[in-house]
């Protein structure tokens, strides 16, 4: 089986489970976010730490362990968000006292982060349930795009010290099919102001292609071809997710902005 034909079938497989739990809501997609959390912090961690053994014991799989279990449990934003800084906060201050372990929370804000827009974003509304289904549609629809539209046009590489394979027409690709998706979705759930959804669909679409480079930027930083192994043709969490993650935390802030903290969805999705 070749390389292209794993990561189809991977994809399906993934997007038929990401569709289902967010199509359930609740608890059951609580914990896909803090299992997609605690594998991005797993995959981090591993790519970044130089050998074995860490300065910080295990200090940090504790705190990550501690965010799992209040995502886990349902904590409001306003208990969720703090609990993130404090978090963080603890692994920086640790790790400048003792010179060691660095990147270990820039991980731990990366996973904290991506699950908590998720989770929060899905809420336990129809509002949520179309957010997410609209992320979904903008994100896979850009890599979709970007990558067949990268392949048969080429032309000028988009950042090729970070991610050689990357084309502008690619991204640009990527992104016209990305609001394409956006408006589409939107339009199919009955939303009204379509007109603000396809700036915020190019929006996310920018910031997935950017999530995505940063990705590749961290992987070629400390080496590496894939975060992990864990998906046949894809690599690791890290790998499949990478734009997603950047584009959900994007749109929890816009919906933040639009309707507060606890129920972002509803300022794009008053429906």
């Amino acid at each position: 089986m070749s390389n292209l034909q794993l990561r189809v079938i991977s994809a399906v497989v993934l997007a038929i489970v990401a569709l289902g739990l967010t199509w359930l809501g609740g608890l059951p997609f609580r914990l896909l976010c803090a299992v997609m959390a605690a594998m991005i912090f797993y995959e981090w961690t591993r790519m970044s730490r130089p050998a074995e053994a860490d300065g910080l014991g295990f200090l940090p799989e504790a705190l990550m362990v501690i965010f799992v279990g209040a995502l886990i449990a349902g904590l409001p934003a306003r208990w969720l968000l703090p609990l993130v800084v404090i978090l963080v906060a603890t692994a920086a201050i640790t790790a400048g006292v003792r010179k060691i372990g660095q990147w270990d929370a820039g991980g731990l804000a990366y996973a904290c982060m991506s699950g908590l827009s998720l989770a929060l974003l899905r809420d336990g509304d129809h509002s949520g349930l179309v957010a997410i289904l609209f992320l979904f549609a903008v994100v896979w629809a850009t890599d979709i795009f970007a990558y067949f539209v990268g392949r048969a046009v080429g032309g000028p590489k988009l950042a090729p010290s970070i991610s050689p394979g990357k084309t502008r027409s690619g991204a640009l690709g990527g992104a016209v099919g990305g609001v394409v998706a956006g408006l589409l979705l939107a339009a199919f759930a009955g939303a009204g102001n379509l007109a603000l959804l396809g700036v915020v669909a190019l929006v996310l679409s920018i910031v997935a292609q950017a999530g995505d480079l940063f990705e590749s930027w961290v992987k070629r930083r400390h080496g590496r071809k894939d975060s992990g192994v864990l998906i046949p043709g894809h690599g690791g969490i890290m790998d499949r997710v990478d734009g997603l993650v950047a584009a959900a935390l994007a749109l929890y802030v816009i919906g933040w902005i639009a309707a507060g903290a606890e129920h972002p969805a509803q300022g794009l999705f008053p429906i």
